[in-house]
């Protein structure tokens, strides 16, 4: 059932008790170590060695397509911390061959690194790879000999002085790059001796602390054209991946060398209320997030992870700790042949990995590595919010809701922030259940894209088969046009929570893709969303008249191996490994027609069965019972 061969390293520890916290923290430096050498040894496999030709030599390949990740170079760092610990040459040969096959082939006069090989191609990057190179000459300089350290040490240079011209206030772009700017400076700046550089991080970091939301303190910026853009209803652009796996990382590691308490508190209320959206299991649920299109379970795509901002805060929250155990646990059960894969089915269902997942997160493993002396003690003797929650978490600067009853765990989002506002790469919202977890069986639902599309060619995977959207939703097609909640950014919700249920009522509007609302069907309807300890009771609704085919659709994350049984047309159970779901409703359970026995979405990255429920346009109604026996 897609990924995950391994054994999970809390499973290593199930024997010990609470006060085994060092017992822990020693077992999962082993583990976080093997991790890091699997994914080097993979990356190792997939590169280029070919002295002869210098356009190639060095390079590391991806697998799942002809892109060139010129970023690959980022593989420096972890390949570096990799020779050192194992003193194994093929580790350093790699590290030396990756960074000067990017020197030679994606270089600007300016000082930057392409994102491709095309020269007019992003250069924003670079920031990220000054940073590789710098961790590199900070821990590990000693492996190089004088004159290529040298070369590498002005190379950096050039580099700092782009990204010091490149950012010079957090809102040039998104902000992670401003953000991440904070660090890079920092850290470029006291290897080279560089006080300008301080003197701009240090200015950067006063500008990014009007950057978190009230109340929660959410990072936001992750929007276009500017990264003080607030949508319709006055939300800002928030993206949990991209804020969690790489800016928080920056911010964090920048507070700490400073000492600056202010923003160290303010990041530790950040990383609390981020916290609130990690799954028990340590997926992220960024269904709702501005760039979601780059979501995949454990985090996003083309980001470094959790590692060093969670790992060193978790001495002020020992949950941060829990999370980065738990994260890293779903990177290795994410493993195949050594190569990091951007989602849970992706084996089952014949996907290729993309190799940007690799060396970004291997770089974030090698910091947690190579820092682990000054880490306080790692353990998951403190639970995650989302495994203690219950009732309603409201997050009034998203318009989303975070839902916990006995074991189930949802999300709730009417969230309308659209992150490019010419082409809106719309992320769960109408109101529509965006995620679904039951601790027993883990993931049941999980919003995609409603139509997947590629924001960022070079950084997604093209979609294999038929394009059905993950997200559970009420559509239907009039006028050859596809309309659906998924597309109502102007729903609302309200809930209620008492002793026996927590209540979600949602008003939602269904409506095409230029936001246009159908006019020769029921158009106005309202989910209810009840649940309880024992089951989840979906009701559907209209008064008005259905005059064309509607549905309620529910596409149930499945990987293909799990056996499917109906034994009524009202009833679907669906057998996983540690319990069934059982799934009734008051019209027939329809499995809609799938290529290749499950519909699988790049966006989070899993397989599903996409169920019809549709509506009688007597009744107008539809009730559907979920539970987990």
């Amino acid at each position: 059932m897609g990924l995950g061969l391994g054994i999970p390293f809390h499973s290593l520890l199930s024997g010990c008790s609470k006060a085994d916290g060092k017992d822990q923290f020693n077992g999962f430096k082993t583990f976080s170590f093997e991790l890091l050498q699997k994914w080097c040894d993979g990356m190792i496999r997939m590169q280029i060695n070919n002295p002869s030709d210098l356009s190639v030599h060095g390079l590391i390949k991806c697998p799942a397509d002809e892109v060139i990740h010129a970023r690959c170079q980022d593989a420096v760092y972890p390949m570096f911390y990799m020779a050192k610990m194992t003193g194994d040459n093929k580790y350093l040969e790699a590290g030396i061959n990756v960074f000067e096959w990017a020197d030679r082939n994606v270089s600007l006069p300016d000082g930057s690194w392409t994102n491709d090989l095309n020269p007019k191609s992003w250069n924003g990057t670079t920031v990220f790879g000054a940073i590789a190179l710098a961790e590199t000459l900070k821990h590990h300089a000693d492996l190089l000999d004088q004159e290529r350290y040298f070369l590498w040490r002005n190379r950096l240079k050039e580099a700092a002085d782009f990204i010091y011209r490149k950012f010079p206030k957090i809102d040039v772009t998104n902000v992670n790059y401003g953000g991440t700017n904070i660090y890079a400076l920092h850290l470029v700046g006291e290897l080279l001796e560089q006080p300008r550089y301080i003197q701009r991080s240090k200015e950067l970091a006063v500008e990014i602390k009007s950057y978190f939301t009230q109340p929660n303190g959410l990072l936001f910026g992750e929007i276009k054209p500017s990264a003080n853009k607030t949508s319709a209803k006055g939300l800002p652009g928030v993206d949990l991946g991209y804020n969690v796996e790489e800016t928080l990382n920056a911010l964090v590691l920048y507070a700490y060398e400073v000492q600056d308490e202010e923003l160290l508190s303010l990041l530790e209320k950040s990383l609390n209320s981020h916290l609130q959206f990690m799954m028990p299991d340590g997926g992220w649920d960024n269904s709702w997030g501005t760039r979601m299109f780059k979501w995949t379970y454990w985090g996003s795509r083309t980001c470094d992870g959790i590692h060093p901002a969670f790992s060193m805060m978790a001495g002020r929250n020992p949950a941060f700790g829990t999370a980065v155990i738990r994260n890293t646990e779903l990177l290795d059960r994410c493993t195949s042949d050594g190569l990091l894969h951007g989602g849970m089915h992706y084996t089952s269902h014949g996907i290729k990995p993309c190799l940007h997942h690799t060396f970004t997160h291997a770089k974030s493993l090698a910091f947690m590595l190579d820092n682990w002396s000054d880490l306080p003690e790692l353990s998951t003797n403190t639970p995650l919010p989302r495994e203690i929650a219950s009732g309603v978490n409201y997050f009034e600067e998203l318009d989303v809701a975070l839902i916990s009853r006995g074991k189930w765990r949802a999300t709730v989002s009417a969230y309308d922030a659209e992150y490019y506002h010419k082409k809106d790469f719309r992320q769960a919202t109408g109101s529509s259940l965006s995620a679904l977890y039951h601790s027993k069986i883990g993931l049941i639902c999980a919003a995609s894209l409603a139509v997947y599309k590629r924001m960022e060619p070079l950084n997604q995977q093209e979609a294999p088969g038929a394009d059905i959207a993950l997200t559970p939703r009420i559509e239907t097609n009039a006028d050859g046009d596809w309309y659906t909640n998924l597309f109502d950014l102007e729903s609302s919700f309200a809930t209620e929570d008492n002793d026996q249920h927590v209540a979600v009522t949602a008003t939602v509007q269904l409506k095409n893709e230029q936001r246009k609302r159908v006019a020769v069907t029921a158009a106005d309807f309202n989910i209810d969303y009840q649940f309880t300890a024992d089951h989840l009771k979906i009701t559907a609704a209209t008064e008005q008249k259905i005059n064309q085919q509607t549905a309620l659709v529910l596409p149930i994350i499945s990987p293909n191996d799990e056996i499917v049984e109906q034994p009524s047309p009202g009833v679907l159970i669906i057998k996983k490994p540690e319990g069934q779901l059982r799934i009734s409703a008051n019209v027939p359970v329809n499995i809609r027609e799938t290529e290749k026995n499950r519909t699988f979405n790049m966006v989070p990255g899993v397989e599903a069965v996409p169920l019809d429920l549709f509506f009688d346009a007597e009744k107008g109604q539809i009730e559907v019972k979920m539970e987990v026996i």
